[in-house]
């Protein structure tokens, strides 16, 4: 996507699955929509317990495809997030300024893994500074881009339950969440073999939090809980630090 383009929603997530575990479900019924939808993932997610990096890329690609997003990157930060703080917000700020988003949404404010809270933190603040004129930054071919601040700044909801400023029906989007999950096979329970062999030989019975049975049933079960909080059967929340503003009252009655 060129210089000068937006995307209505752009989710940043510290780890490839961060966002579809959280958000997928809002990010694939705004592109049925018709809104123009990304993903930047800071990291591949190489620390991970299972899989690979490489595995993970072919994985969230797949994903993207499932949820119908117009852009997906990885800005290829080391995982655990050991960078200079200042390399890694001004990563953030290109992108921002690349994709020009109306709406962002970030980790976690506060959750089981650290790396979430830490991401949310560097996001809410890049998202602040890209629209700094004085703050220059540039494409890899040069071109300068122009300064952005995204009108809404978002956090979604993950391991730990955080009451949420707002909830987004995904009704109707929901199987499309849990399909885009699904694409993470290194990461999640495999029922048996895909396709004849065992996708991660060397790490696949490794447990992990969100590898074991029962795990989509939470997931699945966080969605009607968010559901319930505004009368519809599945629903994904987010926080805001700042209260949400609205142009007609119609928005809402």
């Amino acid at each position: 996507m060129p210089n000068g383009s937006f995307l209505d929603i752009l989710a940043f997530g510290a780890h490839p699955d961060d966002v579809e575990l959280s958000a997928g479900g809002t990010l694939a019924k705004a592109a049925l929509q018709g809104k123009k939808t990304g993903v930047v993932d800071l990291t591949r997610g190489e620390l991970g317990t299972r899989g690979s990096a490489d595995l993970r890329d072919e994985e969230s690609a797949a994903a993207a495809e499932v949820l119908g997003l117009s852009v997906r990157e990885n800005l290829g930060l080391k995982d655990g997030l050991p960078e200079d703080e200042n390399r890694v917000i001004m990563a953030l700020i290109r992108a921002i300024r690349r994709y020009r988003p109306r709406t962002v949404l970030a980790n976690a404010l506060h959750d089981r893994h650290p790396d979430h809270g830490r991401a949310a933190e560097f996001v809410h603040r890049a998202c602040f500074l890209s629209g700094l004129a004085r703050i220059e930054t540039s494409e890899a071919d040069g071109t300068a881009q122009e300064a952005h601040r995204p009108q809404h700044v978002l956090h979604y909801i993950q391991d730990r339950f955080r009451e949420p400023s707002i909830v987004v029906d995904i009704t109707g989007a929901e199987e499309t969440k849990y399909a885009a999950i699904a694409c993470y096979r290194s990461q999640f329970h495999i029922p048996g073999a895909v396709e004849g062999k065992v996708i991660v030989p060397s790490s696949v019975d490794l447990a992990t939090p969100i590898s074991t049975p029962e795990f989509m049933a939470v997931v699945r079960g966080r969605d009607i809980t968010m559901g319930r909080y505004i009368g519809v059967s599945s629903g994904e929340g987010f926080e805001s630090r700042t209260p949400l503003g609205i142009a007609d009252f119609s928005h809402i009655f």
